[in-house]
């Protein structure tokens, strides 16, 4: 997915063209011009304190299938569901992050976010917040300037962050979830998204399961590797030499030798664990490398063995194999 960084003078531009400077005006004006329909997209939009975890929330819903916008002002929001509905394919989940850095923002969703559920498209607010003081200290690790924090007459963080609740108070009122990320860490935070908002695929892993030769280098983007060079090689089989792991005689060949078999149901074993310690954590990608000398003949029966065990395992993971070097001898 790609994440936009809309600018003011995108904005600026199109309220020049259609005589029009008010950015909810100019959305409801969009928004009108939709069909009676209901909309096949749905908007989520990502707002809250500078430092709750709106750019967490942004990667979480971007690996959830979202089309992330970030910091889009409301006059663009309109034409931003019509171009989800049009594109090729169809964007149907659309996560807008707004935050007090545009100065079209200005704290008041409802007119917005009204006219989206008039028009049909399923529309819900997150809100983050967090306590004054792990803000503080979020903003002191990061060593960044909080947005409104030179607004405020002292110029301090603390007047900062109370100038951005003052403003924010609204929205969080309206929100639909409201997450207080004070005593979070980031994979409970990452949890929270998948549960509010991941549906179905909140537990389904892409599971890559990718065979190679040593000879070629490890794959560099490898999770867990294993080794099949302790398998008796095909390759000093005349009648084998030609053909491939994907071949049933090189196949049989290789799970036929001691220890081929007890090898893969350990490997099995081993990526069901760590599957799921690795969906305890929030990470949704996982690639595992199995290589033998040149990638031609063990690496391939064995990948594709564990990946037919992979598929079948019910886990509703996404396993596909694939081979990295097979044809490079």
């Amino acid at each position: 997915m790609t994440r936009v960084e809309a600018t003011n003078n995108a904005v600026e531009n199109s309220s020049r063209s259609t005589g029009e400077n008010d950015p909810q005006s100019h959305a409801r004006r969009e928004l009108s011009q939709s069909d009676d329909a209901a909309s096949p997209v749905e908007v989520v939009v990502v707002t809250g304190l500078s430092g709750a975890g709106r750019g967490t929330a942004a990667r979480v819903l971007e690996d959830l299938g979202y089309y992330v916008a970030d910091n889009l002002p409301p006059a663009l929001i309109g034409r931003m569901v019509e171009l989800g509905e049009s594109a090729d394919p169809p964007i149907h989940k659309l996560a807008l992050v707004m935050d007090v850095r545009s100065r079209f923002f200005t704290g008041n969703l409802s007119a917005v976010t009204e006219q989206l559920r008039a028009a049909g498209v399923r529309t819900r607010i997150l809100f983050l917040e967090a306590s004054d003081d792990v803000l503080i200290r979020r903003f002191g690790f990061a060593r960044r300037r909080h947005p409104l924090q030179g607004e405020s007459a002292d110029g301090t963080l603390t007047a900062g962050i109370a100038a951005e609740r003052e403003r924010l108070a609204s929205v969080k009122t309206a929100a639909d979830l409201v997450i207080d990320t004070t005593a979070l860490s980031i994979h409970q935070l990452h949890r929270k998204l998948e549960e509010a908002y991941g549906g179905s695929a909140t537990r389904a892993l892409q599971l890559t399961i990718q065979s190679f030769g040593f000879k070629y280098g490890v794959p560099l983007d490898a999770d867990m590797v294993l080794d099949l060079r302790f398998l008796p090689n095909p390759h000093w089989v005349p009648e084998l030499r030609e053909q491939t792991g994907q071949d049933a005689p090189v196949s049989e060949y290789v799970m036929s030798r001691p220890g081929a078999q007890d090898y893969l149901g350990t490997a099995r074993h081993l990526v069901d664990l760590t599957t799921e310690g690795y969906r305890q954590e929030g990470k949704r990608y996982m690639t595992v490398a199995v290589g033998c000398t040149g990638g031609k003949h063990r690496s391939v029966a064995i990948s594709e063995a564990l990946g037919e065990l992979l598929g079948d395992s019910g886990s509703g993971d996404v396993v596909r194999v694939v081979h990295r070097d097979l044809g490079r001898e």
